[in-house]
């Protein structure tokens, strides 16, 4: 069993998942990330957790440690029940309005295309929220909130991008979703089917 440490601090997401994961995927049963912030604690034990590695974390000089122990086994993609066939689609969300256009025409049509999602008889695997499009889940627009509820109660993954919340200085207004990471958001688009972009 291999022991190792990695300092992943000051970099980006989603660098220290990747880098912890090859190091998983090497062999490395006994493995210490180092990091400095609170986001990528949580992206280190969601990949520990999908890879049935125990996880502890803690405070270390400068910000924190992420410690994994024992044997990893390849993540598997989650299943994917609400999908009529194969890995049902990703649906992206990169903005906060769909096209061009007049702003509020395009905010009201992409809550208008959250609704149809809902209500539909096959809702997508996962919805994925990057940039300015992070504004819906951390907004107050009671329609989103309820729509996208729906959608988790389906089986739908709401996963949204930490980086952009952080950008954007929303990462405490996110009300609903996962914050999560750039490896997770593009692992879903690859598991896809499909990907709709709005």
């Amino acid at each position: 069993m291999k022991i190792m440490q990695i300092d992943a601090m000051g970099k980006a997401c989603p660098q220290p998942v990747i880098l912890a994961k090859k190091a998983l995927d090497g062999g490395s049963g006994d493995l210490t990330v180092l990091v400095d912030n609170q986001a990528a604690v949580e992206n280190l034990t969601r990949l520990g957790n999908s890879m049935d590695v125990g996880v502890e974390s803690g405070t270390a000089e400068g910000g924190f440690y992420v410690h994994f122990i024992g044997e990893a086994k390849q993540a598997e993609p989650q299943a994917a029940p609400r999908a009529a066939k194969g890995n049902g689609y990703a649906v992206f969300i990169g903005k906060d309005t769909v096209g061009d256009g007049e702003r509020e025409l395009g905010y009201n049509l992409l809550k208008m295309a959250i609704y149809t999602f809902a209500q539909s008889d096959e809702v997508p695997a996962s919805v994925l929220f990057m940039n300015s499009g992070v504004r819906l889940p951390a907004g107050d627009e009671a329609q989103v909130m309820e729509n996208l509820q729906i959608l988790i109660d389906r089986g739908t993954d709401v996963l949204v991008c930490g980086t952009c919340l952080n950008y954007y200085h929303l990462s405490e207004q996110l009300k609903i979703g996962i914050a999560s990471n750039m490896y997770d958001i593009i692992s879903a688009m690859q598991r896809a089917d499909k990907v709709i972009t709005l």
